[in-house]
């Protein structure tokens, strides 16, 4: 039984997704189709990736997933079918998969398939639908068009380290308002190496110097620090909206520094 997964960003107010559904059951009565969301803030094509790359994994081997986010093809960003990690992604060469994969892939493929409909404004139902089915029933990714042997890459974030401080940014905020670093565990260990540190938001408006395992272990409304399971670092008020709150978005800049004790810097405090 072939597992199809739909990511947009076409909201929850029109039949976009409804059309995409009923296309692939009318092809391939047996599939079951799971919705990751919906969600993705129109033509976010990083916030997509983020939240594709944390729960693809979960899915079994053989899994399609199809990504509608900014489909508009071009000569430079053609529609594309990806085989990675034993299972397949179907999108727009945007950029995506260097948040998805890393850029990492096993094979990719330009798709070459003719569309049951001659509107081009609605390449997932009338395409993507299509190629999905295709690989479910086993056809080869080579039937669907011609290799591709280079992925365009996606501008992914990256922290830089040097001079005792690690510079990040905020690379998703979540529905919660909690902030999500692209500073990973690794990156932070690896340079901490045992000193005391205070994480900065907003230069040093709001700090905190330690890494918690929970958000209570906190109190209410104070700032907490934690990495989560998709193992990189996150901010977050205890029961409140940190990013609401405090007025942060997506590409903020969030600074540790690390220091010996008896280098201890003054911090700011959050309120």
């Amino acid at each position: 039984m072939a597992i199809i997964t739909l990511t947009s960003d076409w909201g929850k107010k029109d039949y976009y997704a409804a059309a995409v559904k009923g296309t692939i059951l009318s092809m391939l009565p047996t599939a079951t189709i799971v919705d990751v969301t919906h969600e993705i803030e129109p033509f976010n094509v990083a916030q997509a990736g983020f939240t594709l790359k944390n729960c693809f994994r979960c899915f079994p081997l053989g899994t399609i997933h199809i990504i509608a986010v900014d489909t508009i093809e071009s000569m430079e960003c053609p529609h594309v079918v990806v085989k990675a990690e034993g299972q397949y992604f179907i999108s727009t060469d945007n950029g995506i998969f260097s948040h998805i994969l890393d850029g990492k892939f096993e094979e990719a493929y330009c798709i070459d398939v003719i569309q049951d409909s001659d509107f081009f404004t609605f390449a997932t139902r009338d395409r993507f639908a299509k190629v999905a089915v295709m690989i479910a029933n086993g056809e080869p990714l080579s039937s669907i068009g011609e290799p591709r042997l280079k992925l365009n890459p996606g501008g992914a974030f990256c922290a830089v380290a040097r001079d005792n401080t690690i510079e990040g940014v905020v690379m998703h905020i979540d529905s919660y308002d909690n902030l999500i670093t692209n500073i990973s565990r690794e990156l932070f260990e690896h340079e901490r190496r045992g000193r005391d540190f205070t994480i900065m938001v907003k230069g040093d408006l709001y700090t905190v110097d330690e890494i918690s395992d929970s958000y209570l272990d906190v109190d209410v409304v104070d700032l907490v620090a934690i990495f989560g399971t998709h193992g990189y670092l996150e901010l977050a008020l205890n029961k409140a909206k940190l990013a609401s709150l405090c007025g942060i978005e997506p590409k903020a800049v969030i600074k540790v520094v690390f220091y010996d004790k008896e280098a201890t810097p003054t911090p700011g405090k959050l309120f």
